[in-house]
């Protein structure tokens, strides 16, 4: 094995990253209009599930908490609705919706996701706890000034005589250069926010006419008056592990307010140019627009209406925009009544920002918790709140979420957060995961598969594997798993099955081979004694490079990691195993730090194949401290019952402590 010196080990020790004493963990929401598919359970559920179980053996289970739930409120659910409705469904929507939860309930089970609670904003225990949240954190935002009342454009469809919800109008997104395949009334499914009225092309999915728009008052959370602190906030993420390409992202909506114009309309421009707001020009010789800079969103809105008037087409870039907080749909949590606005409901965006501690809360009341104990996780400098998202929902639970977050604090919300206010969540952004080349959506024009489909050819541990070792919080990343690739040719390796192998494989043969020698050169008795110096040094080397690596949230490279160090246990076997033939010391030694080498691995694989690897520990005989991280060097015989007579479980002929699937088998 590689060494890599006392010195730098020594850095290594002196720069191990500080563990919180608490931490939550969310993996966002699924609406609750439709069924799981792989991108939801692997491409984001997943690596919240394994930060949460790397948390639990890092700092102790009580001291982790996993939530999340489904999104029940919102036009989606009510769309869908509305469709079943029509088919013939004769529940309620919360039925319907119900049934949706109970299914996304067993996928993520399926997959040994390891929430601690997974709620519904709507039904079951934690509706008191998420509609007082969402009474608390509006009540604080208006008390603190950063509410107001607008008057606002809102689709209405006058053959069927009705306001429309978001998502029951479609058209196309006015940000320029956006590549989304839908917009809908105020945001598209890229997450871009706008007014109504810049929709390009609406059409009502109820009529399939084009839409009026009427006036409608709302509260919204006035968003860009935070535009200072949200700049400062990005600076101190450069500081952090926060991935790259969404400081990136974020930092494009702090910008001023700015329309994009073709270069082959400047000479109408000109004509109106000295009628609009003040504003800056930009031109840039590459570009095929011009762009003008305003200093405030109302001067540009108003410039858009001249704009529209005078027949000239336009884009407008991002910026922050006032937030909406409430509407006019009679499904959803009640917005408290103030100055003549009464019986709306809060938007779906940001109830379900609040959720996960509606959620926290509700998990601590079902423990038998005092009231302010969820406060210890989301208010304590000592703990710290990691967020897996996809990067399509950056906008929310990055400038949105983290401006109201602070805007609760008073009148001079501060980054130096006071105590027992809701402290700034770390957010994990991963790239999309690309289904066979292209994105994959359950609502796009290429189906992703369900769980229950690819478990019909791989077994919950390889596909663990193999996600875990996608470079997400890069770039997109293509799954490409071969039975579902029309492309694939019959000698081709499926990327899949290529990653469990290290476990199949590798680990099961080394594992296998340690078994039978003390099952038949030591009488079923593992020999004891100290580990080999070089061992405990390597271990201790990998041990702090994952732990660096999980801290930095670079799970792609903790695989890599295990890998490495999994393959060097079974070099490290067959290297030494021919100079032990005659000699059992030499035996002893060999199964003792090989032994070590692979209890360590166990320990650094438990949050990645949970199920097999406590079953390996009960083969094994060993407490579950094993997977303690107070003790994760610790020799194997500090967590067996009798350690002058270890006998570990006797395993037959050909016994696999990780196995395939008996598809993979047939095909074999």
């Amino acid at each position: 094995m590689k060494d890599y010196g006392e010195e730098r080990l020594k850095r290594m020790l002196e720069n191990r990253p500080k563990a919180p004493k608490r931490a939550v963990i969310t993996g966002g929401m699924p609406y609750g209009n439709k069924d799981l598919h792989y991108g939801h359970v692997l491409g984001m559920f997943l690596y919240a599930d394994f930060m949460a179980r790397f948390l639990r053996d890092r700092i102790g289970k009580d001291n982790v908490i996993f939530v999340s739930g489904t999104d029940c409120y919102g036009s989606p659910s009510m769309e869908t609705y509305r469709k079943k409705q029509d088919e013939g469904f004769t529940g309620s929507i919360a039925d319907m919706v119900g049934e949706y939860h109970l299914r996304q309930k067993k996928d993520l089970e399926k997959f040994q996701i390891s929430l601690d609670f997974f709620g519904a904003s709507a039904f079951g225990d934690a509706v008191p706890f998420h509609n007082e949240t969402s009474a608390e954190i509006f009540n604080k935002l208006y008390d603190n000034g950063y509410l107001k009342k607008m008057s606002t454009l809102q689709f209405f469809d006058e053959e069927r005589g009705v306001f429309l919800n978001g998502r029951q109008v479609v058209g196309k997104c006015p940000y320029d250069g956006c590549s989304s395949e839908k917009g809908y009334a105020d945001e598209c499914d890229l997450g871009h926010q706008y007014q109504p009225k810049e929709l390009i092309n609406p059409i009502s999915t109820l009529s399939g006419k084009t839409p009026v728009l009427k006036e409608i008052g709302n509260w919204y959370f006035d968003l860009p008056r935070c535009i200072d602190l949200m700049n400062e906030w990005a600076d101190k993420l450069e500081k952090t592990e926060a991935r790259p390409f969404f400081i990136k992202e974020i930092r494009e909506f702090f910008k001023k307010p700015e329309i994009y114009i073709k270069k082959d309309q400047m000479q109408m421009y000109e004509e109106v140019k000295d009628l609009l707001p003040t504003h800056d020009i930009r031109e840039e010789k590459s570009k095929a627009s011009f762009v003008l800079v305003f200093d405030k969103l109302e001067n540009r809105e108003c410039a858009c209406e001249m704009l529209s008037e005078n027949g000239i087409r336009y884009r407008t870039g991002k910026t922050l925009t006032p937030f909406r907080l409430s509407g006019n749909i009679s499904w959803g949590v009640p917005v408290p009544d103030k100055e003549g606005f009464e019986n709306l409901t809060f938007y779906v965006w940001p109830e379900s920002l609040w959720a996960p501690i509606s959620f926290t809360k509700t998990h601590l009341h079902n423990l038998g918790k005092n009231s302010d104990e969820w406060k210890k996780y989301w208010c304590d400098r000592d703990s710290y709140i990691y967020q897996i998202l996809g990067e399509d929902n950056m906008y929310f639970y990055g400038p949105v979420q983290h401006a109201m977050w602070l805007c609760t604090q008073g009148k001079n919300p501060s980054l130096d957060i006071p105590d027992g206010n809701l402290n700034m969540s770390h957010l994990i952004v991963n790239k999309h995961s690309m289904f066979l080349g292209n994105k994959a959506s359950s609502s796009g024009s290429v189906k992703p598969p369900k769980p229950d489909e690819l478990l019909e050819h791989y077994s919950v541990e390889q596909l663990r594997m193999h996600f875990l070792g996608l470079s997400v919080g890069n770039t997109s990343s293509s799954f490409t798993p071969k039975p579902f690739d029309p492309e694939a040719k019959p000698e081709d390796i499926d990327p899949v099955t290529k990653d469990g192998n290290l476990l199949t494989n590798i680990y099961n043969r080394v594992l296998r081979t340690l078994f039978y020698t003390w099952q038949s050169e030591f009488d079923g008795v593992v020999p004891v004694g100290e580990v080999s110096e070089q061992i405990l040094k390597d271990a201790t080397q990998t041990i702090l490079k994952y732990e660096k690596l999980m801290f930095d949230n670079k799970f792609h490279m903790v695989m890599y990691e295990l890998d490495s160090y999994i393959r060097n246990i079974n070099k490290y076997w067959v290297a030494n195993i021919k100079s032990c033939n005659e000699d059992k010391e030499k035996l002893k030694q060999l199964i003792i730090d090989t032994l070590h080498m692979c209890k360590v691995a166990m320990v650094l694989l438990h949050p990645v194949s949970p199920e097999n690897i406590e079953k390996l520990a009960k083969d094994l005989k060993v407490s579950e401290d094993i997977f303690s991280w107070d003790s994760i060097n610790a020799p194997i015989y500090d967590f067996v019952e009798n350690k002058s007579e270890y006998r570990p479980k006797f395993i037959e002929a050909r016994y696999d402590f990780f196995s395939k699937p008996a598809c993979q088998l047939d095909v074999e």
